[in-house]
């Protein structure tokens, strides 16, 4: 069996690299057109292309998802998407699981992969040293500038993957939630459940699984008063926290 989840690693690679060969093509399309000031264009070929991207990365992963709560973001307006962080899993699962893919604060490593990173600059994705905090910063100011010009944006406050026990989430920075704060949008927590088990949890061996993704109610942070600014990312935490022990007792 050990061996039919090595095979399912090495194709999980194979894609996740050969689709965006393949995809090549598209992707100097979008890089023409947001040089030329074609936004439009470079919207729909990431909104179709990076979805349907991360949907057949799942899929060739042996991941069933279920996503409930899509509801709950809002019909106009950016957002802060805020999540729980337990995988390397979960980037592909927000960009999969939301109303449309939205730019992520990700670690500086990242900016390094060919190709990979080419489809982050489009999507509109900042970097981020953690050690660095000037840098981190600087991060801060860049994703609020994305949200200001008009586009949700996605943050794991933890600032790095949860490594403890399973159901429980790390502590949330307040510095990711300023984002929001600065600009006056909403913060939408979203839980993540199951992810861990598709590969960290596997000695970095894909197995399959079931992934459950609760979007939860907006919380809206235009006229927030100090204290309650202060509060926002424990309550935030608190809300992720108990959809997460819900979704633990019911995943398959």
């Amino acid at each position: 069996m050990q061996i039919l989840y090595i095979l399912r690693t090495i194709a999980m690679y194979v894609y996740m690299f050969g689709y965006m060969l393949l995809r090549y093509g598209t992707l100097r399309r979008a890089e023409k057109a947001k040089a030329a000031g074609d936004l439009e264009t470079v919207r729909q070929i990431i909104n179709y292309q990076i979805p349907r991207w991360c949907r057949g990365l799942l899929k060739v992963s042996g991941v069933r998802m279920t996503v409930e709560g899509v509801q709950n973001i809002p019909a106009s307006g950016p957002v802060v998407f805020v999540g729980n962080h337990r995988s390397y899993y979960d980037i592909p699962i927000m960009l999969a699981a939301l109303d449309r893919p939205h730019g992520i604060l990700a670690k500086e490593e990242l900016a390094n992969i060919p190709l990979l990173s080419r489809w982050m600059n489009l999507l509109g994705c900042v970097y981020v040293k953690r050690d660095d905090i000037r840098g981190s910063l600087q991060a801060l100011k860049d994703a609020a500038a994305v949200v200001k010009a008009g586009d949700s944006f996605t943050i794991f406050p933890e600032g790095t993957r949860y490594k403890g026990e399973e159901g429980g989430v790390g502590e949330f920075k307040a510095g990711a939630f300023r984002i929001a704060i600065k600009t006056g949008v909403p913060v939408v927590p979203v839980a993540i459940s199951g992810a861990r088990a598709l590969f960290e949890g596997r000695g970095n061996i894909v197995h399959p699984g079931n992934v459950r993704v609760t979007i939860l109610p907006a919380i809206q942070t235009a006229g927030m008063k100090k204290d309650e600014q202060t509060q926002l990312p424990e309550a935030v935490r608190q809300n992720i926290l108990a959809a997460l022990t819900r979704l633990d007792q019911t995943i398959l």
